[in-house]
């Protein structure tokens, strides 16, 4: 049994002080008033040392796995040690159940990635699949991102949901002049950022994608409701205006992933759909790609879910950073992190709060003399994984 004390304890309605979680087995036991944590004997006592006492951090949109087993383009490593070496990396960060993102291309016109070959991701959703029934430091859980012209690899999406290797679900159109990349200069620039391509070539490459075959609204509804039918969440990705929204609310989609504008952030969240954007976007300041700001999305309350997207370290800043440099509420901004997410892939009866009955997922975080985040302490199913002693000399 753990004591988990001296700390302000992230509850699913505010932040506390003067209360200690007790951890029995996997599960929360309780939260009792500060003042108990000496009537209890023969129990492992750990002190936040005035630090949060947070939930498990749960990335329900990271490809982070891909630079892992690929960190080059031409250079693929063992997918079971990518894994294994990925999870010590993410749970230093605070993230206790990864959604690895994998994409299921027809073809990634942008790097040309073996990675992203189509045996090369089903050898990793299998290999993720496996750690369920392996020793792990995290939960490892797969987000299949299927783009809508890979028309040939329907049936290997469909064999993978019916296999329950897929927890959750979303469908991409990366198609020139539109969602993500409608605007074609950013897009050129993008492909000659990433290949060594005259104008003329990107012209080509433009022409065949806008050209390009895709799956009827029909066969994406198909596949929405066998996921549905197993239970799992399905989200809309790069949406960039009402009818699509409406659209994929129609299919039964709940999650807008990385709305383009604001206008359509406000549009989603409106219409009772969680909406996620990237930490990394906080931290830069503006996306990558030219679209809607981050915490200019925040700042109007149309965001519920922040993502690590590529790079995990940015949860645990971005939470501070929203709170202590743009004014947002810091409750609200760990909820982005955890419960929300928990609640949009339908996993919040075991995850994502400090609550009595749940699963004894948490963090300790501390700060530096300068408001540096540190995390000190994680938990996992009851299990205290990583402690970590910051020092001087």
């Amino acid at each position: 049994m753990y004591i988990i004390h001296n700390g302000k304890v992230i509850t699913e309605e505010e932040i506390i002080d003067g209360y200690a979680v007790v951890v029995e087995g996997e599960i929360i036991q309780e939260l009792i008033p500060e003042e108990e944590v000496v009537n209890y004997q023969n129990v492992e006592r750990i002190d936040a040392k005035g630090g949060y006492i947070s939930p498990g951090f749960i990335d329900i949109h990271s490809d982070y796995i891909e630079t892992i087993a690929s960190p080059r383009p031409t250079s693929m490593m063992d997918f079971n040690i990518s894994l294994r070496e990925a999870e010590k990396i993410l749970i230093s960060h605070g993230i206790t159940t990864m959604f690895h993102s994998l994409s299921f291309y027809r073809e990634d016109v942008f790097t040309h990635k073996p990675m992203r070959y189509p045996e090369n991701v089903q050898r990793l959703v299998d290999a993720i699949d496996a750690t369920h029934n392996e020793l792990h430091l995290i939960r490892h859980r797969l987000h299949a991102r299927f783009e809508i012209d890979n028309i040939d690899g329907v049936d290997r999406l469909v064999r993978n949901i019916e296999d329950n290797k897929v927890h959750l679900l979303s469908f991409m159109d990366h198609t020139p002049g539109q969602g993500q990349y409608r605007n074609l200069e950013i897009y050129s620039k993008t492909l000659q950022g990433y290949r060594d391509l005259t104008d003329e070539d990107v012209q080509t490459i433009i022409a065949e994608r806008q050209n390009s075959e895709f799956m009827t609204i029909e066969e994406i509804k198909e596949i929405v409701d066998i996921a549905i039918a197993k239970g799992i969440a399905v989200a809309s990705h790069d949406d960039d205006d009402s009818k699509k929204l409406e659209l994929v609310k129609a299919f039964g989609t709940t999650i807008s992933e990385f709305p383009i504008t604001l206008d359509v952030a406000k549009k989603a969240k409106e219409m009772g759909l969680q909406t996620i954007v990237g930490a990394p976007n906080v931290l830069l300041g503006g996306s990558h790609s030219g679209n809607l700001s981050a915490t200019e999305a925040i700042d109007h309350n149309c965001v519920s879910i922040l993502c690590s997207d590529y790079y995990p370290a940015a949860l645990l800043h971005a939470i501070f950073d929203l709170s202590e440099k743009h004014g947002n509420d810091l409750h609200q901004m760990f909820m982005m992190v955890t419960l929300n997410p928990a609640k949009a892939v339908r996993i919040d009866d075991e995850l994502g709060s400090i609550r009595a009955g749940k699963r004894a997922d948490i963090l300790i975080i501390e700060r530096m003399d300068d408001g540096y985040p540190m995390l000190t302490n994680t938990m996992v199913n009851g299990a205290l994984i990583t402690t970590t002693n910051y020092r001087i000399k």
